[in-house]
This record gives C-alpha cells, sequence and structure tokens, in this order.
C-alpha cells in the first residue's frame, strides 16, 4: 500500500499525543533532537512521538520511577506565550496582550501560581495535569467521534496471503493478548526517550547500564538525558471504557473480564480469549469463531445500537440509562468489559481516502466509540486502530500498535493453511440481543440522521511529495519537522493570507502521569520565512532563504525540546486556569483577553508519527474552519493527510504545501524560486 502519514491534533481537544489542544507529536529538533531507540529489539521505528519522540525501544529494567512533570516558573509560561502570539497580532494587540500579561504575572496570576505549585508538592503520586486533563477530556459534550478520536492504520502484512481477512485477525487478535500478558506480567520494558542521541542512544550506554543495580540505573539514564516513559495509562488499553454520563463521563475498567467484543454488520458476539487460569485460548479455536461470525448471514438490524455511541454526551448518557433499564444491563456489561473490541467490515478498502473516512468514523454502525480503542480489520486484511482519547495519547496506542505489527507478522498464532479448530462455535460464541422499545429506536435513528450529516461534510485528501525526506535534510542541518511545519506556514499564507494558530502536539511521557504539551509551530521565524518565499522570492537570494531556513529550524528545535521536558506554556496556563475555576476565582482577564481564545482556535491541528508498522493516520479538523493535519517525514519522501469542513478547502491546502516544499528544496539547491 502506499504510505503518508498522519496524526491528530488539538483545539479542541484531540491530538494523537494530546488535546485541548493537542495532537500527536511532531519530529525533529535541532537536527534531530529526539528519537526512541532500540537496543534489546530491533524494533526502531523512526522518531515516533514527539517529545518522547522517536523510535523504538531500548532495553532498560522494568519498574521505573519517572521524574515528576515539572511546572514552569511563571515568567517563563509569560515569556513563552508573548513569544507564541507575536505573528499572531498586530502592534495594537500585542500591546493590549502584554498589558494583561504583566498584570496575571505581578497579581492573581502570581497566587494561583503558588497555589498550584503547593498543591503539586502534596500529590506526589501524579502530575498537576493529569486531572484536569482527564476532566476536559470526559467533561467535553460534543461527540468523541471526530470531535477527539484518531485512528492509525497499520501496514499490510509483508506476506501477502497473511492479509486474509480471517487470518489477519486471527493472529493479531492472539498478538494483542500476547501483548495484554506481558503488560500485566510487569515484563513489559518501557520506551525510552533520548533528549540527546548521540549521547545516551549508543551501544556503549547500552552495556554500561546493563550492569548498573535496577534500583539505580534510572538515575544513570537521567544523567545522560535518557528518560524512560511513563507507563501509568497502558492498563486503559484493555476491558475499559468511556461511560456516558450527564456532566461528565467516567472510564470503566474490569480486568477481570476474559471475552472479546466483535462487531459485524452492526451485530455485537462475544467470546473468550482468556480461560480461567488467564491463559490465551487456542489460535485455532479463536479463529473457529472469528470463521463463525464471519458466515453469520443474518441482514444487518434496523435500528444498529453503535450509534448512540456517536451522539451529543449528555443524549447519550440520558438513552444508555433507557438502555440499561430496558433490560440490556447485563449485555452492556459484556460490551463494557471485553478486552477490546474488533469491528470486521465486509469490504474492502479502495484506496488511502477511503482507508480514512472509513477508520476515523466508517458508517458508524459497526464501532464501538467509546471503547478504549477498536481494532478494525476490512475484508482485505487492511487493518487500523481507532482510539478513544480520554483514558491516554498516542505513545501508548503507538507502542501497541508497533508490537502488535512486529508479533503478528513474526510470529503469526496461525498461517493461511491453518485449519480452524473442531469446535461448536455456535456454543462458545453469544451473540448479543438488546431490547428497544421506542423511545431507543428513535434515538438510534436521530443519532444515525445527525451522524450521516456531520460526516457528509469531512473531506479527507492527501499528498506524497517524493522529492526528498528526512535523509537530505538532514545533510543541511535542518530539522526535518522544523520544514514540515514551515511548509504548512507557507501554504496557509498562500491560500489564505494570514498566519494563524498551530498546534503540534508533543508527548510529556518522559515525566510521571505526563500527558502531551502543545509545540507552537507558528513564530516570527516562520512568518518572516513565508512571507519572503510567498510575498517577494524575487528579492530574497538562496543564501538568504537558507538562513532563514536554519533560523526557523534552530528555533522549532529549541520549542520541541522545551515541550518535551515539561517547558511549554500551554499546559501551564490550562492549569491555572482550571485552579481558578475550581476555586471559584473570577476568570483572570488574560483569559478573557480576544488574544488568547484566538491562539487556543487552533486553525492548523497538526500532529506526526512515524514507524514502520504504520501506514497512515488522521483525524479531523479542531475547529470548523480548520485543518487537520497528520504528516510525517521519511527518509525519501514526505506525506501528509488532511481533513476539513466546508470551510475550508483541503485539496487547495495540499497544492499548496506542495508548492512550499518544492520551494523549499529549490531553495536549499541554490534554485530561483519559481513564481
Amino acid at each position: 500500500m502506499v504510505r503518508p502519514w498522519a496524526g491528530p491534533a488539538g483545539g479542541r481537544g484531540r491530538s494523537w499525543a494530546g488535546p485541548a489542544a493537542g495532537p500527536f507529536v511532531g519530529g525533529a529538533g535541532g537536527p534531530e533532537v529526539a528519537r526512541r531507540t532500540d537496543a534489546s529489539r530491533t524494533h526502531g521505528a523512526d522518531p515516533v512521538t514527539r517529545g518522547p519522540r522517536g523510535g523504538g525501544l531500548v532495553s532498560v529494567p522494568s519498574n521505573p520511577h519517572p521524574l515528576p512533570l515539572p511546572i514552569p516558573k511563571l515568567e517563563d509560561t509569560i515569556k513563552r506565550y508573548l513569544r507564541a502570539q507575536k505573528p499572531l497580532l498586530d502592534d495594537g494587540q500585542f500591546r493590549k496582550t502584554e498589558q494583561f500579561c504583566k498584570s496575571f504575572e505581578n497579581g492573581i496570576g502570581k497566587e494561583l501560581h503558588e497555589q498550584l505549585v503547593a498543591q503539586d508538592k502534596q500529590n506526589k503520586h501524579t502530575s498537576y495535569i493529569s486531572g484536569p486533563w482527564f476532566d476536559m477530556y470526559l467533561s467535553a459534550r460534543d461527540s468523541i467521534v471526530l470531535n477527539f478520536n484518531p485512528f492509525m492504520a497499520f501496514n499490510p502484512d509483508p506476506k501477502s496471503e497473511y492479509n486474509d481477512q480471517l487470518t489477519r485477525a486471527t493472529n493479531m487478535t492472539v498478538s494483542a493478548i500476547r501483548f495484554l500478558k506481558t503488560l500485566r506480567a510487569g515484563l513489559l520494558e518501557p520506551e525510552v526517550f533520548h533528549l540527546n542521541p548521540a549521547k545516551s542512544d549508543t551501544d556503549t550506554f547500552k552495556r554500561l547500564i546493563r550492569f548498573v543495580p535496577s534500583s539505580l540505573s534510572w538515575y544513570g539514564a537521567y544523567l545522560v538525558n535518557a528518560y524512560p516513559l511513563d507507563m501509568s495509562q497502558y492498563f486503559r488499553l484493555f476491558n475499559s471504557t468511556r461511560l456516558p454520563k450527564p456532566i461528565r463521563d467516567e472510564l470503566f475498567t474490569n480486568e477481570k473480564a476474559r471475552h472479546l467484543l466483535v462487531l459485524r454488520k452492526g451485530h455485537f458476539y462475544v467470546f473468550d480469549v482468556l480461560d480461567q487460569d488467564g491463559n490465551i485460548v487456542g489460535a485455532s479455536e479463536i479463529q473457529a469463531h472469528l470463521k463463525y461470525i464471519l458466515s453469520d448471514s443474518s441482514p444487518a438490524p434496523e435500528f444498529p445500537l453503535a450509534y448512540l455511541t456517536t451522539e451529543n454526551r449528555d443524549v447519550w448518557a440520558e438513552l444508555r440509562q433507557k438502555l440499561a433499564s430496558g433490560g440490556n444491563e447485563e449485555a452492556l456489561r459484556k460490551v463494557d468489559s471485553a478486552v477490546f473490541c474488533l469491528c470486521l467490515d465486509d469490504f474492502p478498502i479502495k484506496d488511502l481516502v477511503h482507508l480514512s473516512h472509513n477508520m476515523l468514523h466508517g458508517d458508524g454502525a459497526n464501532r464501538w466509540f467509546d471503547k478504549s480503542f477498536n481494532l478494525i480489520i476490512a475484508k482485505d486484511g487492511t487493518a487500523a486502530i481507532h482510539f478513544e482519547h480520554a483514558w491516554g495519547d498516542g505513545v501508548a496506542v503507538l507502542r501497541f500498535l508497533n508490537e502488535v505489527f512486529k508479533d503478528s507478522t513474526q510470529a503469526p498464532a496461525v498461517t493461511p493453511q491453518s485449519q480452524p479448530a473442531r469446535t461448536d462455535s455456535s456454543v462458545a460464541v453469544q451473540k448479543l440481543n438488546f431490547k428497544l422499545n421506542d423511545a431507543l429506536k428513535t434515538g438510534i435513528s436521530t443519532a444515525k440522521e445527525k451522524f450521516d450529516a456531520t460526516v457528509k461534510t469531512l473531506t479527507v485528501d492527501l499528498i506524497q511529495f517524493q522529492r526528498g525526506g528526512k535523509e537530505f535534510l538532514k545533510k543541511q542541518k535542518l530539522s526535518p519537522d522544523s520544514v514540515a511545519q514551515l511548509a504548512f506556514q507557507m501554504a496557509f499564507l498562500r491560500q489564505y493570507g494570514q498566519t494563524v494558530a498551530t498546534y503540534e502536539s508533543c508527548s510529556t511521557a518522559a515525566f510521571k502521569h505526563g500527558r502531551t504539551e502543545t509545540i507552537r509551530p507558528a513564530s516570527i521565524f516562520t512568518k518572516r520565512c513565508s512571507q519572503a518565499f510567498v510575498r517577494e522570492p524575487s528579492k530574497h537570494s538562496a543564501g538568504e532563504l537558507q538562513q532563514m531556513m536554519t533560523k526557523c529550524s534552530t528555533y522549532h528545535g529549541q520549542l520541541t525540546k522545551e515541550a518535551a521536558m515539561g517547558q511549554g506554556f500551554d499546559r501551564h496556563l490550562f492549569a491555572l486556569r482550571y485552579l481558578a475555576a475550581t476555586k471559584g476565582i473570577a476568570l483572570p482577564e488574560l483569559y478573557l483577553d480576544p488574544a488568547y481564545g484566538q491562539i487556543n482556535h487552533n486553525i492548523l491541528s497538526t500532529s506526526t508519527l512515524n514507524s514502520p508498522a504504520v501506514n497512515i493516520g488522521g483525524f479531523a479538523p479542531v475547529v470548523p474552519d480548520g485543518f487537520g493535519i497528520g504528516y510525517a517525514v521519511h527518509d525519501n519522501w514526505i506525506g501528509c493527510n488532511v481533513s476539513s469542513y466546508p470551510g475550508r478547502n483541503a485539496r487547495e491546502f495540499l497544492q499548496c504545501v506542495e508548492k512550499a516544499l518544492e520551494d523549499i528544496f529549490d531553495a536549499i539547491e541554490g534554485k530561483c524560486i519559481k513564481t
């Protein structure tokens, strides 16, 4: 399959990495800031999620003690906030925003910051952002489909005959359960994020760290800026779901449940994948049960229940109450507690745009969007993970995806020739039946109408820029991620004539209960550089343009490093605002400033990830007049997967991105910019 890449992003709240404005995370600092490595397994992905961003796994003793997530100094946060506002405001607006910042820093902001620091000291078991972030997600009342849930699609199995739907579904299910078993046995080693890969991502360091006692090896790792990633989110991958409740949803996990939930044609099936002793059920039995489900010829239900998970959360909470009290309590409990949800689709995938639409939203009938993740497998074996975002971020999901891909392709449980077990699947597999009264049927029909109308407005399009990628850019000493981000700034300037709020998510999983931080790619440097390329290319020599690009790259590298180390401004200001609200303090003026609203209305929501297991990923825009930009800078090409609603033109934006990349590469090669 062809392969571009994408991740999600934020504004309202979404991100590979995290939301509120959150996306996945970007990629390379200086020349290449952060990367994940691989020692014990040859698993390397490339930069994967920024911040901790990078590629494979390194063998370190398990049971890490991650460092506490730092709270930045208030003065640093204000400086960083003003630097990010500068390219978005005219001089008059900027002066007003400066005033708001000054009075905040010397007044209520100072008090709130002191309270936040004191509160953090009393809650050493977690991070200052964890509680507010869960609240932000769980209190949001919008549908989680498109607004929050992203997807990441697997590459096909390299052995084409293994892409048969039944074979791949069996192998991926078994590999997912093997991952669950490894995780619960405490044997899953944390990934390590290298802030300075040249020093710590080396064979010498790995050999040395093996001889240090486990209790001290963490400190040895920290000394060279190698951070074992926090794994506190992982347990929510399995047996978990988001339950709709009035005002604020809840996360539910029941690790005792042993059954898998399978959706096909809008029907619900469950069967055990773990036996009473917690061992994996034989692969040939799992294969037999899946074959039985695939051979069920019943027509699709007239009122597919899954549409309810696409509703506004308060509406769904009320309908769920009716569903439970109408004799469906036990069936719902089976859905909620299932190890995970496997969705089997009855059609092949036509192309990458079809793939994005299907894995991001589908037809709404064959997904349980509240589950921590849905593993979706189409008729031709095309597979993806669609995940709910409140419980966790892209780092945990990508690790799971990488391990499932590696295990299912390198140690498959069944072959295309394997015969399913001779077992009575009609006894082992239970088809769940839901009793629906008229109110529920009406609720389902209304949800379907709303869902259909909304997804109709979403456009997805993509490009693959083949002229070069990471290898070429690094030779020029340019951060590949900074070049991609500069291209987005140039493209938006060419298309709409302005510089707008831009979000790139960065994981802070290097710290205990870290979530994400925002990188703000729009800067005075990208604005100056974009204007030179787009508005007056003939006035600048290739050498001058190269110097401007170098400045953009250096500054982007600095922002990336700061964000990965918990030194951005977005989460800090968010936590101070949240604290004011919980204490019943009137909202400080800084937050009422139109400029604050504008910088958090993320028109360009961007997220990147890069892994040998991933074909493409994506998410919807986080604001109605925005773009959702998933991208990846590969060794020799750049992929970009963009979504938009009718207020913006994704196809034209991508044409402008392509023109921007051509111009950047021309300037690097010393050629004139074509007008």
